[in-house]
């Protein structure tokens, strides 16, 4: 598997170079994910699950999953 050329750092990672971030990485048909404390392991979705999921997270409808309180 091939890696792609580009990782952004999320914005809620705060500033500097530490190893306490998520990485995201898109490419035309698949949006790649990784901790930067172990680049080795990734996640790769595609846009329409993504969206899904980031919808049922602003919403609050993740079907029966609650946020850790």
């Amino acid at each position: 598997m091939s890696t792609p050329p580009i990782w952004q750092k999320s914005s809620f990672s705060g500033s500097g170079d530490g190893n306490a971030c998520v990485e995201l990485a898109a490419e035309s048909h698949a949006i790649h994910f990784r901790e930067s404390d172990a680049p080795s392991i990734e996640l790769i979705t595609t846009p329409t699950p993504l969206a899904h999921l980031l919808h049922g997270i602003r919403s609050g409808n993740l079907g029966g999953i609650h946020p850790r309180e």
